[in-house]
């Protein structure tokens, strides 16, 4: 029979609710005073005014009045509190997993110039500056209808004939939504022109443009990417100049076609864009005549993302993602966890992780600077629960950091980088400074080089990227039942104790290697939910 509670520690006095339990009934050692949602936590033991409150072993929060035993605990009795982080001497021993059924595996891969593998082959078209959207929106339209690559939906076909009906007086609701169209490739080889519009490039501080230029120097270099066309304006603070510096840290042999064009010394707009689409052209028509190839399991670079979280992530899909991240660190891949807003109150565990004690004083340094700035506006990390979240039992933001920190798995942190460096180290976990907001993350990891993204959600999201393969995995089955278009992996069944954190971690290392060979495509890429969002820390000037 499958359990109703689970105490995740044996030091914890929250226990977490499997399922919804009734006010009055018995669960193993505690009687509920009050009804408990699934996914929500009650009190194990009488909690006066002031107590901790713990969870995974530590700190998750602090009582704000007594709590009796078997009382549910709720933003009304329970605050955010987490325990003080130092840095120790030695770091925690790293039992690495049994990775003997993967050893001599291969995924087929596109090998770049400098030797990095991509799990695809894409053409990209960015803007230096938001002055240039316009121009890059033309050649959107352009290529993508005149190569095959525009996604056809039913909806205007379908708008036509609710058009045609209410014309006619006819029912709107007789009119029914046709299937999707396919659409003939010019270029099969290559898999598709993704376009990276952004807000920025201009009127915020120096550091912002420098920044934008990293990242888009990432996704240039990203072994993912086969060549890209840049358009600037001429003026912007993101100068080209800046980029093709970023781009020479990130790609020093410079071998990826990479072509500029600048409005201000163009004749004309139309001259403009003709040329950079004949140019584009042909390096498309280069592209297209790559080929994958087998690469080792070393060269994926896996982002550990999670949103839209309820009280089962920390419990099911990202132990699960942990599991599978120690998977392929152990055979010399690299896992990378970001979302540093959602770390607060996993800092002791990472730190004790960490290979050298700078690292681990560069994590809290990165920590307290973020935490200081969103307290300069009036906020701080314990308002990063969304409504959500609590809704779903994340009731503090230490409830939900401890759980988002479970997808690292327990390999040693093998670096620490600031937004938007490029992840260099391979065997073990890069923790990556970026925001909690999805789209934000997930494109700072693809902009550091992950070349696959497994993203955890309880409660759904679509969010995808242009040009890597985001892995949608569900806490809970119910979500991959009601959301089947949006989910790629189901994580459900550990909850009803069908399934081990172990074997769903093996599961999905397995489901990774196909979709990194190109045999399995994500629900986001097929949707086309090309997410792309800068981060913006500065002001605007």
């Amino acid at each position: 029979m499958p359990a109703s509670i689970q105490l995740l520690d044996p030091t914890d006095n929250a226990v977490v609710a499997l399922r919804a339990v009734a006010a009055g009934e018995t669960v193993e050692a505690w009687t509920l005073l009050t009804a408990v949602p699934a996914k929500h936590k009650f009190a194990a033991e009488p909690l006066p005014a002031g107590s901790d409150v713990r969870m995974y072993g530590t700190i998750a929060g602090r009582t704000t009045r007594d709590v009796q035993r078997g009382e549910l605990l709720t933003r009304e009795n329970t605050t955010h509190a987490v325990a003080a982080p130092e840095i120790r001497g030695q770091r925690s021993r790293w039992k690495m997993p049994d990775v003997s059924r993967w050893k001599g595996r291969t995924f087929d891969g596109y090998r770049r110039a400098d030797g990095r593998c991509g799990t695809a082959n894409y053409w990209v078209v960015l803007p230096m500056v938001f002055c240039e959207n316009r121009n890059v929106d033309v050649m959107r339209e352009a290529l993508t209808k005149g190569l095959g690559y525009a996604i056809t939906t039913p909806y205007t076909e379908f708008v036509a004939q609710l058009a045609s009906a209410h014309r006619s007086g006819s029912a709107l609701d007789s009119v029914q939504l046709a299937a999707s169209g396919e659409t003939q490739r010019v270029f099969p080889g290559v898999d598709g022109v993704k376009f990276l519009t952004h807000a920025m490039g201009c009127g915020g501080t120096r550091q912002d443009a420098r920044a934008l230029c990293g990242l888009l120097a990432g996704y240039i270099a990203h072994p993912n990417v086969a060549g890209a066309t840049v358009l600037s304006l001429g003026c912007e603070n993101a100068q080209s100049s800046i980029l093709r510096e970023e781009l020479a840290r990130r790609q020093p042999s410079g071998t990826k076609p990479v072509l500029f064009f600048e409005q201000q010394r163009a004749a004309s707009e139309q001259s403009l864009i003709a040329t950079a689409l004949r140019e584009t052209i042909r390096g498309i028509a280069a592209a297209n005549d790559l080929r994958r190839e087998p690469c080792p399991l070393s060269e994926l670079v896996l982002g550990l993302k999670c949103g839209g979280s309820d009280g089962f992530s920390g419990i099911s899909a990202n132990p699960a993602l942990g599991h599978c991240s120690d998977l392929l660190c152990a055979l010399g891949g690299s896992g990378v966890l970001c979302e540093f807003p959602e770390l607060c109150g996993a800092e002791q565990w990472l730190c004790d992780r960490c290979e050298d004690p700078a690292l681990a004083e560069k994590f809290l340094d990165l920590m307290t600077r973020y935490d200081a700035r969103a307290r300069e506006v009036g906020s701080g990390f314990e308002m990063n629960p969304s409504p959500g979240n609590i809704r779903d039992g994340l009731i503090t933001d230490a409830m939900k950091s401890l759980g988002a920190a479970r997808k690292s798995g327990t390999a040693p942190i093998a670096d620490v980088l600031d937004y938007p460096e490029l992840v260099a180290r391979r065997g073990g976990v890069t923790l990556l400074c970026t925001p909690g907001n999805d789209v934000e993350a997930t494109t700072a990891l693809t902009g550091s080089g992950c070349n696959l993204i497994v993203f955890t959600t309880g409660l759904g999201t679509p969010t995808g990227n242009p040009i890597c393969p985001v892995v949608k995995m569900s806490t809970n089955t119910d979500l991959t039942t009601r959301m089947p278009d949006l989910i790629d992996f189901d994580a459900g069944p550990i909850i009803h104790g069908k399934e081990t954190i172990a074997t769903a971690g093996e599961r999905l290392l397995d489901t990774l290697i196909e979709v990194a060979s190109g045999r399995i495509t994500t629900a986001s890429t097929r949707l086309a939910q090309d997410d792309f969002l800068p981060w913006k820390r500065g002001v605007s000037l």
